[in-house]
């Protein structure tokens, strides 16, 4: 998944990104998965990619801490942002969509922008989302995908004449 949208983002014009961004700041520490940045525009992005999605209040909290950090990651890159977003790229599944639904008002209140409207604002980023979408067919299987498909299976009955009788 991780490939798949740095291929996205190097494809699209303008921006750079550096992946795994690792950051201590005050005591708190973590890994920025992508992060993103559109010179011309003074575009910071923090992108999470999540291939499960476990815990909303883990998801809400790490983001928090990452949107408070990425001004000053992102300075000591050289990079001078005007504006910091967020993107949470769910992989596309059943159980990861289950988990979106059952969680919808918490998660919309915290990124109410969708897929469509962030493909449209990676081509022309302006102001400041939050956004959270899925991303599907990026090629590998997640622990909760089957890496075969469903077969059905019919067991044949055998002749009734052919049953032992007791």
């Amino acid at each position: 998944m991780h490939e798949a949208l740095a291929r996205h983002l190097s494809a699209l014009p303008d921006w750079v990104h550096a992946p795994e961004v690792s950051f201590a700041v005050y005591g708190e520490r973590g890994v920025i998965d992508i992060l993103a940045f559109h010179p011309s525009t003074g575009s910071l992005l923090v992108i999470e990619l999540k291939t499960e999605i476990v815990s909303i209040e883990d998801l809400l909290a790490t983001m928090d801490v990452r949107m408070r950090h990425a001004a000053d990651i992102a300075r000591a890159r050289g990079w001078q942002p005007r504006t910091v977003s967020a993107w949470v790229v769910v992989a596309e599944s059943d159980l990861n969509r289950r988990r979106v639904r059952r969680n919808a008002a918490v998660l919309r209140s915290a990124f109410p922008v969708d897929g469509r409207t962030m493909r449209a604002w990676l081509r022309r980023p302006v102001g400041a989302v939050r956004a959270l979408s899925f991303w599907a067919n990026f090629g590998q299987a997640t622990a909760t995908q089957k890496a075969a498909a469903r077969r059905r299976v019919r067991v044949r009955e055998r002749h009734p004449q052919s049953r032992l009788t007791a």
